[in-house]
């Protein structure tokens, strides 16, 4: 089972209703256990007011628990009217105890509903949640002195301030939850964000080599047609065919991108993305082209992750495209030196020394990106003897060296 499919904790699958329920239920099986001698002790810690035993008293205690059970159902809905509901548990369940102050094990359920709606409800909800819960707590002292009563403020005043902390718990639980989706959906952006540039590089590398040996043949084809009609439906054969590839590539990059693709048995289909492999066939599309494309390889070519292996082919694309269209020449060389620890790559021309910096900026912005990414180093920068020379150093994992 995967970890998406594994069962949520204990704790996340039981509703924060049955919490509050088993809280008061164990609060008050306390409470009275408190009144009761227990095996070891000489007395119980508390002497039960004799009415605790009689009809009224049991009546009571039953309706106390009746109104718990149902505030702790109606939590999720109604989360203030289900506190209200156990707060009146709480009083009346006091009520023939004969003590002068609600006991803090009475008052356990309405702490576990506060913290619950400090942590899952807005911050308006959860304060009137607060409010009401002291209100109560001060309206039953209230009525005490104002009758005569003994009370137990001492008492009161530790349920205050646990009540309190549970609602303080609560706030805080739901704090971090509001941070964490906040940091999820900034996430969420910065990878929405990441792959519009990402498909955004794949499409300009992809259309515009082609597009400008499109435009180079096409050219070529016009200059001759009259006088060299074999020459010109070689060209446009070449136009078709560079046009077809891209196509096809750009028919790869959506299914990728989509995923929409599958096999029989349900699996992705495998699309296989361009790689330093494909070098020798463009040089080969270029120099038919027009633009003489010189590849040398230096050191123990090997395979290379698949991040590596994709960027460095862009970046030659890329340069030997921006040859063509702008350094006005008829050749250009690309080294690709596999050394120890990292990739170097350099494409030199002798042509006019402009890159694509003269045109969009798109393209060595693009390259330089995809370096920035692999944690290496870029340069672009006319030649002292003229001409243009880019260059990338990308850093090969040592666990593939």
């Amino acid at each position: 089972m995967s970890a998406a499919e594994a069962s949520p904790p204990l704790h996340k699958r039981v509703p924060p209703g049955a919490w509050t329920a088993l809280a008061w239920c164990a609060g008050e099986l306390f409470t009275l256990l408190a009144r009761v001698q227990l095996p070891g002790e000489a007395e119980p810690d508390e002497w039960a007011a004799v009415q605790l035993y009689r009809w009224d008293g049991l009546t009571t205690l039953a309706l106390a628990t009746a109104l718990a059970l149902y505030g702790g159902w109606l939590l999720a809905r109604r989360p203030l009217r289900a506190l209200a509901a156990l707060l009146l548990a709480s009083v009346l369940a006091t009520t023939p105890l004969g003590v002068g102050a609600i006991p803090m094990a009475l008052f356990v359920g309405p702490m576990v509903a506060l913290y619950f709606i400090a942590a899952a409800r807005p911050r308006r909800t959860a304060t009137a949640a607060l409010a009401l819960a002291l209100g109560t707590l001060a309206a039953y002292l209230a009525v005490r002195l104002f009758n005569g009563w003994t009370v137990g403020t001492s008492a009161e005043l530790a349920v205050t301030l646990v009540a309190v902390i549970a609602w303080l718990l609560g706030t805080s639980a739901h704090q971090a939850r509001v941070h964490a989706e906040r940091l999820s959906a900034e996430h969420a952006d910065r990878a929405v964000t990441a792959e519009r540039l990402r498909i955004a590089r794949e499409m300009h590398d992809t259309v515009a080599h082609s597009i400008g040996i499109i435009a180079l043949q096409a050219g070529a084809a016009a200059r001759v047609a009259t006088t060299r009609p074999e020459a010109a439906l070689t060209a446009m054969r070449a136009v078709e065919n560079e046009g077809r590839e891209t196509l096809a590539g750009l028919r790869r990059m959506l299914v990728a991108l989509r995923a929409a693709d599958q096999d029989a048995d349900g699996s992705a289909r495998a699309v296989v993305p361009a790689g330093l492999s494909d070098v020798d066939r463009l040089a080969l599309t270029t120099t038919a082209a027009g633009v003489r494309v010189e590849v040398t390889r230096l050191g123990e070519a090997r395979q290379l992750p698949p991040d590596i292996d994709l960027s460095a082919f862009r970046i030659v694309q890329e340069s030997v495209t921006n040859v063509v269209r702008h350094a006005g020449t008829h050749a250009c060389r690309v080294t690709l030196d596999y050394r120890d620890d990292e990739l170097a790559l350099e494409i030199t021309d002798e042509g006019r020394g402009r890159g694509s910096a003269t045109d969009t900026g798109f393209g060595l912005a693009g390259m330089r990106e995809r370096v920035a990414l692999l944690h290496g180093e870029f340069t672009a920068a006319p030649r002292p003897g003229g001409g243009f020379r880019v260059a990338a150093r990308l850093p090969v994992p040592a666990a593939v060296r």
